[in-house]
């Protein structure tokens, strides 16, 4: 007699999901292998604080970001004056002038007909307080040029919903500014910041982000190795027989991993050393985002350095080899 083997993927789809079995399951494992299990990082409440309120400054950053990127796609449509007249401003229409110009002018219809008066008051309750009267004359001749239209109706409709965009462009700025202001307080209050600080490319708003994710405990990671790791600047090698593959990290902390990239950026203008690495390595081969991954991979092994060590960021000792040459 021969028995048939049971396939245990065919009674896989048939069981029921079970939330106690699940928790039993993770208990055992805790029980049994928690030797071989990281304990969670024992940050102090500051820094945990710290954490919340930069992921949030940065989640309303991109949610004001993505509002304004809709309502610029809006007004592509129906109000293209709209664009020129923003055209030259930084940040665009997250800027007030550019918000309370909007809420004065919805359509191209209503933009003709403003004054140069009217113009001039609606930049002062922005808050410009300078170049008011030749960026008035400026924003008339743009909203007089010729430009194509929508019918009156379906343009009085697309107004009415760049106005709803707006309220919500409006809110979204509103977080974004307050929760910038919370995050630069506390921040400034932690004794990591004068350490993080030092190092060119961090400010107050990324060297936050960037604590936030490393955090202060100490003891989390064994050395600069597991922190490049983490933050996915380290390459990772995959060999198997006879292949033999060193590629980019994909399983990191995606915010740390962020923050690293626009430091690496930020640094290239503030550091000697650090441009003179970043164009060594695109003389050797690297694309701009490899080269500037190096950089990072590099500085954040030097921040886990100093922050061990309680030492600022010393240009010469970072970069010792192109600081040497160059003087």
């Amino acid at each position: 007699m021969v028995l048939p083997t049971p396939n245990p993927l065919s009674r896989s789809g048939h069981t029921k999901k079970s939330d106690p079995g699940d928790a039993l399951v993770l208990a055992n494992i805790l029980r049994t292998d928690m030797h071989a299990h990281r304990p969670l990082p024992a940050d102090t409440d500051l820094a945990r604080a710290i954490a919340v309120l930069a992921r949030a400054q940065q989640d309303a950053t991109w949610n004001r970001q993505q509002i304004a990127n809709q309502l610029r796609s809006l007004l592509r449509e129906y109000y293209p004056a709209a664009l020129d007249a923003i055209a030259t401003w930084t940040n665009g229409l997250c800027r007030p002038e550019a918000r309370e110009l909007l809420k004065l002018a919805p359509t191209p219809a209503q933009a003709v007909r403003l004054t140069c008066v009217q113009l001039r008051s609606a930049l002062k309750r922005a808050g410009r307080s300078r170049g008011i009267e030749a960026e008035a004359d400026r924003l008339r001749e743009v909203f007089r040029d010729e430009y194509a239209s929508q019918p009156r109706l379906v343009e009085d409709a697309l107004g009415k919903q760049a106005l709803a965009l707006l309220r919500q462009l409006e809110a979204a700025c509103l977080a974004a500014d307050e929760l910038t202001e919370a995050v630069e307080e506390s921040f400034l209050q932690h004794p990591d910041a004068e350490v993080i600080v030092s190092f060119p490319g961090l400010g107050v708003h990324l060297g936050a982000r960037v604590l936030a994710e490393v955090g202060d405990d100490r003891e989390r990671f064994a050395d600069a190795r597991g922190l490049k790791a983490y933050a996915g600047s380290a390459p990772v090698t995959r060999a198997s027989g006879k292949k033999h593959h060193v590629g980019r990290r994909m399983v990191k902390n995606d915010r740390l991993n962020h923050a690293g990239y626009l430091w690496a950026f930020s640094a290239l203008r503030s550091s000697p050393g650090a441009d003179a690495h970043y164009r060594r390595r695109r003389e050797q081969g690297d694309w701009h985002a490899a080269a500037q991954r190096h950089l990072f991979n590099r500085m954040i092994g030097q921040l886990y350095h100093c922050l061990q060590k309680g030492e600022l960021f010393d240009e010469h000792v970072a970069f010792p080899t192109k600081m040497a040459a160059a003087a």
